[in-house]
């Protein structure tokens, strides 16, 4: 069933098969999930409040405590006991047992993108929120670099999927990640664990939280996280995408035991490593002139061989802050809660962006700082015992600050002049050398044609770009939320939310690149243009007249010219005609193919007099959903739900003016010499889901069934380039899906798990993609179908537990990319001059994932644990994503993913 689905008419007929196909997957009962759970903790605790098996596990994913079972909301829910024994260390680690979500690794080691049922974007470019949001404990995350760390003493991690911005709010129209970790405890008690595996990887962590006073409770966790890099730099000597990390957090809560309660957390951690290692994909033209000028790359056909080639290590230096206050204040029946936080990351990043051992790019460099204020407000309660009533309020106030670099290196100019004389067939030179003999200099002819001295301007040293941006967001929501019981086990939810979100913003970017200033189609080009094109011209009909099958060469010519006089004049006038006829036209202009060495062309400042730097965007978001207790230990539910987020800013140099303000520039006198067109941001995306779903809790058996049909307008796209990001809004993507998990106890000790996504995604519609018209075509990256399974059995020793235990993901084969935008050369307009192999070149790069995670634990009954464990058993080896290697045209880089890790960890908890 592979239409092009558009609209509320094109979910309800999509739904409704599916909900019919979908309840053959059930045994027994017709078992439909409420919004299905495919990911709860499969594997519970020992004793307390995790201890429930299934869907007994307690969550707050409606902003309320309820077990599984009775949240109608499609929610995966890992705990505790699941993160130790699995060794998920950040929520990179998280995919491995939550078949909806996917974690992609990206530039440095703060870019980590997620997606929820194929839904996300962010990561790389920070002016993009991401469209899943990240909670935790309650505060907001806005990027993903103040997300990623070794997560001290986590009860459970709840991944909700699909729209969630009716109590979320802020950027939730993918779904939401929600972290929660223990609170200080008025028992003494801790844990410490020491953990080390290959790579000369070592762990420490240590946690002890106890009483202060009758009515304060404290805790103070902190730990190192150190490793060798997965790849050996055969250049610089180090070793890459390694781990160099640090934390403390610290709590405290102030309990009366009766109606106040107060938690406050402040935490820092520290981030210094050498990321992330990047490999050849394929060869393109390019790779011969960075061997030319003693550079080496990876072999694209060993790219697993776990090297990499730099000329300067790539770091990462990263700190994360904050501190946050969560108030509950009990009035009677209601309880108010307030959450404060403020949030600091700072982030200096520097890569060698050409991915060789020449020095062709030093540095490519960041300077990231991002502060964050959010204040959250809500009021629960209960009225006439049969309405519950959540009500509450959002704000938030973030300003970004970012500067870049990126600049030539010493070997730059003689590989561009390679570069050069391949893109253009040996035509053209930068200047005259041995390594392009005939080929025509263009320094000299620019400086012949624009009287300017242009000789020995391109392509040196300390040329390049540098960029400067700001952001300043400010956004606040209403939010509410009714569940009404009509009569004993029949719930109607109403919710809904208003939401306001202002983003102001400057860019200023200076390029220094004066190759990329030439205007290709300048009128005092003409007469060079016009002989180009009359020898071109002369070469191609003389190689047809001789039947060659090519242009023919100029000694060829000249062989001809003799032998034919009479020919040859004819062929001559032929080919002036033509030339005078197109000499003005861009699409035949023989300088084309050099378009695409025009890297870092003029940027047009914001704000200016057409573009005033300023978005304003607001939205009501609503949920309606009907729950319904067939019996005690199943319920079904049907749900229709909104979601939203507001406007993001491309701080990028790919941060373009409209195509539409092309006019009002030119007018205004703002136009530059190849400014180029794209866009600035892009505007909201608004998602829609109708979903229904059967959740089933049984002694020995729990199940969880969600079908779905999910659509994004407007869906930020954000493409990397090579040398920036391309941000566009598509038109529509939907993504019908069926999502199923079942959790079995067959006996004491025995659990056994299964989990299974299918994801049907469309772009309905996407004009304006990196790579032309997309739309009717599947989105890249989101795997049809993603399996996880694995088991476990606790058998008494009766001094302990010796617990087996093994996890296995499998997703099936999915193209990597659409295509690669800078195959397809574009004129200073946007439009496409040459995009033949734009989409064919990704074919070839697909990823299929069969992933196995083990450990065995000895868990004496004294709190001593020890653990062997690897992850990545099978040393599964594939590419994370693909983009176009920087300043090397056609050819492709690759970020890999990591090879197998294994060790051994020993923890105690008193």
């Amino acid at each position: 069933m592979k239409n092009v689905r558009a609209g509320t008419a094109g979910l309800s007929r999509n739904f409704m098969c599916g909900v019919a196909a979908a309840a053959l997957l059930v045994p027994g009962v017709a078992m439909a999930q409420d919004e299905a759970d495919t990911g709860q903790d499969v594997f519970p605790d020992e004793g307390g409040e995790d201890s429930n098996q299934g869907n007994e596990i307690i969550v707050t994913a409606t902003k309320r405590e309820a077990t599984l079972q009775e949240i109608p909301v499609a929610v995966s829910v890992t705990g505790a006991e699941t993160l130790e024994r699995d060794q998920i260390r950040d929520i990179n680690d998280l995919q491995t047992v939550v078949p909806s979500l996917t974690v992609g690794q990206r530039q440095s080691s703060a870019n980590t993108g997620f997606f929820i049922r194929g839904f996300g974007n962010g990561a790389n470019n920070a002016g993009i929120e991401p469209s899943v949001g990240v909670f935790i404990d309650g505060v907001y995350r806005s990027r993903t670099a103040s997300s990623i760390s070794d997560l001290p003493e986590v009860q459970r991690i709840e991944v909700l999927r699909g729209p969630q911005s009716t109590l979320f709010g802020k950027n939730a129209s993918a779904g939401v990640i929600s972290v929660v970790t223990e609170e200080p405890q008025f028992d003494f008690g801790g844990s410490a664990e020491l953990t080390y595996g290959n790579f000369d990887a070592l762990v420490a962590r240590a946690y002890v939280t106890g009483p202060l006073a009758d009515t304060v409770a404290v805790s103070i966790a902190g730990g190192l996280n150190e490793r060798d890099g997965f790849f050996e730099d055969l250049n610089t000597g180090s070793t890459v995408n390694n781990r160099d990390r640090w934390f403390v957090r610290g709590q405290a809560l102030i309990d009366n035991g009766t109606d106040l309660s107060l938690r406050i957390i402040a935490d820092y951690d520290s981030i210094d490593e050498i990321c992330c290692g990047v490999v050849n994909a394929q060869s393109g033209p390019a790779t011969g002139a960075v061997l030319a000028v003693g550079g080496q790359v990876t072999d694209p056909n060993d790219p697993f061989a776990d090297v990499v080639f730099n000329n300067f290590d790539s770091i990462n230096d990263i700190v994360n802050h904050g501190i946050s206050g969560q108030i509950d204040y009990d009035i009677g029946d209601w309880t108010l809660t307030s959450i404060t936080a403020s949030r600091t990351t700072e982030s200096v990043t520097e890569q060698d962006s050409d991915f060789s051992s020449a020095d062709l790019i030093f540095p490519n460099s960041q300077d990231l700082r991002i502060d964050t204020f959010t204040q959250e407000f809500r009021i629960a309660g209960t009225v006439l015992d049969r309405v519950d009533v959540l009500l509450g309020f959002f704000y938030l106030n973030e300003d970004v600050e970012q500067s870049n670099q990126l600049l030539y290196g010493e070997d730059f100019r003689n590989y561009a002049n390679l570069v050069v004389a391949s893109q253009s067939g040996g035509a053209f030179s930068l200047f005259p050398s041995p390594a392009a003999p005939g080929a025509v200099p263009l320094e000299q002819v620019f400086s012949a044609s624009f009287g300017q001295n242009f000789v020995g301007t391109f392509f040196n040293q300390g040329q390049g770009f540098t960029e400067a941006y700001t952001l300043d967001s400010e956004a606040y929501s209403f939010f509410g939320q009714l569940d009404f019981e009509i009569f004993d086990g029949l719930v109607l939810t109403l919710g809904g939310n208003y939401t306001d979100d202002t983003k102001v913003f400057t860019q200023d970017a200076v390029s220094t690149d004066v190759f990329s200033s030439i205007d290709f189609d300048a009128p005092q080009l003409a007469p060079f243009r016009g002989q180009v094109l009359t020898q071109g011209a002369i070469a191609q009909t003389v190689g047809d007249i001789l039947m060659l099958g090519r242009a023919a060469t100029a000694a060829e010519v000249g062989a001809f010219a003799a032998g034919n006089p009479t020919a040859f004049g004819q062929v001559q006038a032929g080919a002036v005609a033509f030339a005078n006829a197109n000499v003005n036209n861009p699409l035949a202009n023989p300088l084309n193919p050099l378009r695409a060495l025009q890297f870092l062309p003029p940027f047009l400042g914001v704000p200016n007099e057409v573009e005033d730097g300023r978005t304003n965007d607001d939205n009501f978001s609503y949920t309606a959903r009907l729950a319904y207790d067939v019996t005690p230990d199943v319920n079904i539910y049907a749900s229709y739900a909104t979601g939203f987020k507001a406007s993001s800013i491309n701080l990028s140099r790919d941060a373009r003016p409209f195509p539409g303000d092309r006019d009002a520039i030119i007018a205004a006198g703002l136009d530059l010499p190849n400014l180029t067109f794209g866009s600035r941001f892009a505007g909201p995306e608004e998602s829609t889901v109708i979903e229904g779903g059967i959740k089933a809790n049984f002694d020995f058996f729990s199940a969880n069934l969600t079908v779905f049909d999910q659509e994004i307008e407007g869906f930020q796209s954000n493409i990397f380039t090579g040398s920036g990001f391309v941000l566009a809004n598509a038109g529509s993507q939907s993504t019908f899906g069926v999502e199923f998990e079942s959790t079995f106890f067959p006996t004491d000790g025995l659990t056994l798990n299964g989990a299974v996504t299918y994801l049907d995604p469309l772009y309905d519609s996407f004009v304006q993609s990196a790579q032309g018209d997309i739309s009717g075509t599947r989105p890249a990256g989101i795997p049809e179908w993603t399996v996880i399974v694995g088991g476990q059995y606790e058998f008494d020793l009766g001094f302990g537990l010796l617990i087996p235990r093994a996890n296995y993901l499998w997703s099936s084969d999915t193209q990597l990319v659409e295509g690669l935008p800078a195959f397809a050369v574009r004129g200073p307009d946007g439009t496409i001059v040459d995009g033949g192999p734009a989409l064919a070149a990704a074919a070839p790069f697909s990823r299929q994932v069969d992933d196995l995670t083990a450990s065995l634990s000895l868990e004496f009954n004294n709190g001593l644990i020890l653990q062997a464990w690897g992850r990545n058993l099978l040393d599964d080896r594939y590419f994370g994503t693909i983009f176009d290697s920087p300043a090397q045209p056609r050819s492709v880089s690759a970020y890999p993913n990591a090879p197998r890790t294994y060790g051994g960890t020993v923890r105690f908890r008193w």
